[in-house]
Formats: C-alpha cells, structure tokens, sequence
C-alpha cells in the first residue's frame, strides 16, 4: 500500500475559500432554517457556489470544467461537513465520474458541461439498503431506437431537484448505466424519504414504463483512469468516491461537533468548577481530536492517491484501501463525537434545540451511506491480509 500524502497550495487555497464561504454561508441558524424546506438548502448558495466553479472542479476543460481533479472536491466536502451545509454538489459530482468514466465522447460532450454550469444530477444505485448489492432488480429493455426501463431506486439523494439521473439497471444480461433526464419520469416517480438526518434529501424513484432514447445507455469507455472499462468498474469506483466524499464531510463535521463540545465545556460549570476540567471528559474529547486528526489524515491521501493515478495506472488497489480506510475511519470518528456531544450536554443534550441533535443525526446518516465502517473493514481485510472478503 502507497504511503504517499501531500497537500498542495491548490488543495490549501480551496479549502481557505471553502471554509469561508461556507462558514459565512451556513451559520447553525441557516441550517436549522433549512431542515423543514423541500429541497434542505438554499437556492441562492448553491448559485454562489456554480459561480465558484465547485460543481467544474473535477471535469475535465474540454468538457466545460475546470480539471481539477477529483481529489480537489475533498477540501470542499470538508469544509461543507463542517458548517453542515447540504446542496447537490455531491450527487452532480458523482453523476459526472459516471458518465466521465463510463460514457463515450459524444456523451460526455451532452451532458457534462451541463453539470459543469451547474445542473443538478445524481445517481441511483440502490434498490434497498444493501451497498454490498452486485445484482439490481432493476431491468433495461431495447425497443428500437429507445430503451424502456422497470423496477425502482431507493435512497436518491437530492432527487428532487435534479434534472439528470445516472441510474444502475440490468440490460442485456449485465449490469448497464443509463441517463434519464427529468422529463421522462412520471408525475409520481419520485416519493421522499424522511431522512433521519434533516440536512439531507433523498428519495424513492420509479422507474416503471420510463422510455429513454438508446443513446442515454452509457457507453463503457476504455480511455479512462483506474483501469475501468466496463459498467461494473464504473459501479464500483461510484462506490469509493462516494465513501470518500461523504469520509470528507464526516470529518469536517467531527471538527465541528469538537469545536462544540470544547465551547460547551469551557462555559458549563457544576459544583463550582468547569466541567471541562474533569479528567472523565478531557479524555474523551482528547479521543474526539484523536480520531479528528487520523480521518483528515487518510481523506488527503486518498485525494493525493486519486491526483496521482492519471501518471501511475498501479494505483488501483492503494486508491481502495485509501478510501475504504477513510470512510471507515471517518465516520466511526462522527459516531463517537455525536455521541459524546449528546452525553456531555446532559438531559439538554436530548432536546431537538441542542446543536449535538445535529451531529449524531448526520452521524448515523453518513454512516449507512456508500457503506458502514463493517462493510469497508470487511473488504480491507481481503485487500490487505490477501484474504477473501
């Protein structure tokens, strides 16, 4: 396994930027504002933030983006955990890898600069609970010149406001992705989810009697990074970025949930003294910074292992490890720092109006996503002790 880790003046500077703007932008108030809206964020950030050029990071320049890079959305993801900011920015960054990594030139040409400006697009991948899934119930017919899909896709994140829909499906016998754009989903296709994190928004999407041009069925193509030439390569790349982004932001929201926590103690007094000057809750909130400290650590050399794997095609395994590593990390961290906020709060700390609500509830919502901590360390034990998974 690769020990290589850096963290460039780009990658710096795009953090200095991130964290302002989101600092400014997403105050507790403004979260707390948005958790009851249909959409969980604000429209007029997320126009601030396509000015910025966030959602083109990450796409190359001759599709409309600025060619960053993937690892260039780490800082961002970061920063955005710890403000507990919500927008489309994941689900657009992951729809364009799927269709960067799994379509062909004339694809990529359609429909990546429109994510680049700023269109809001997502992926659906599920159709339960089970990230482990290597089978979908959902099915893909060819009728000509157009493709006709059936079955339904749980947990969509941001499906509400998307425009464009990268959707995992069985067609022809393999697994296949396909683009369905807003305008082909029937009035009722999407059903929300009551989440159990309220800055987030997902949905239940039906895919019954949907009809999309042929065209739409992604082509695996075979000139891209990490090896992936078919749409189970794809699948499976989808899955690590998405645990290394949402690794990201459950980092950014442990430093958060600390910065918390150590506010709180050094202003609530009991028999006469801080609480913060008790051994029983300085060692705990030491093991909060600890667990903090190691998460950032492995986010970053994930993001330097996905930077460098354009110029060594070796990095395959380590970008796994990397990520599957971080995610595990990264939210066991969350885990154990929302719940010592709601512990250290007292009976105060079980109310909905105390900010440690907010922080176990994104806790055990990022831990279900793209894999628990158990479903990475399960696959690293095969990865690492050359044992199967």
């Amino acid at each position: 396994m690769s020990n290589a880790l850096s963290f460039t003046d780009e990658q710096a500077m795009i953090l200095d930027s991130a964290r302002e703007f989101c600092r400014e932008k997403s105050p507790v108030p403004a979260v707390r504002a948005q958790l009851s809206s249909d959409s969980g964020f604000d429209a007029t950030t997320w126009e601030e933030m396509v000015a910025l050029g966030w959602p083109a990071l990450a796409i190359p320049e001759e599709f409309g983006g600025a060619g960053l890079g993937f690892g260039s959305i780490v800082p961002i993801a970061e920063s955005m955990g710890r403000a507990l900011l919500s927008t489309p920015l994941f689900s657009a960054t992951l729809a364009a890898q799927a269709i960067l990594r799994g379509g062909s030139s004339s694809q990529k040409e359609q429909w990546l600069p429109q994510i680049a400006a700023g269109t809001p697009a997502t992926v659906a991948l599920l159709d339960g609970g089970d990230w482990g899934a290597t089978r979908t119930t959902c099915t893909a017919t060819r009728n000509g010149d157009s493709v006709t899909l059936s079955g339904e896709k749980w947990y969509v994140a941001d499906a509400g406001v998307a425009s464009l829909f990268v959707t995992w499906c069985e067609l022809d016998g393999s697994s296949a992705l396909v683009v369905v754009e807003q305008g082909h989903l029937g009035a009722d296709a999407i059903q929300p989810h009551r989440l159990l994190d309220e800055t987030k928004r997902a949905a239940k999407l039906s895919l019954d009697g949907v009809s999309v041009p042929a065209g739409n069925v992604l082509e695996a193509n075979l000139e891209v990074n990490l090896e992936v030439n078919s749409a189970d390569g794809v699948l499976r790349d989808l899955h690590l970025l998405g645990a290394l982004l949402l690794a990201a932001e459950a980092t950014g929201s442990t430093g958060a949930c600390l910065d918390t926590v150590v506010d709180y103690l050094k202003t609530r007094k009991q028999f006469g003294k801080l609480i913060g000057s008790y051994q029983a809750l300085k060692h705990p909130t030491v093991d909060i910074l600890c667990g903090l400290d190691a998460a950032r650590s492995l986010i970053y050399h994930a993001a330097t292992l996905l930077d460098d794997a354009a110029a060594d095609a070796e990095l395959d395994r380590d970008i796994e490890i990397a990520c599957r590593m971080a995610k595990a990390q990264a939210v066991d961290a969350l885990t154990f720092a929302g719940d010592r906020a709601v512990q250290f709060h007292g009976g105060m700390g079980f109310t909905y109006e105390c900010d440690a609500q907010l922080y176990i509830r994104r806790a055990q919502h990022a831990q279900q996503q793209f894999g628990d901590a158990w479903h990475h360390r399960k696959r690293l034990a095969g990865l690492l002790l050359d044992t199967a998974a």
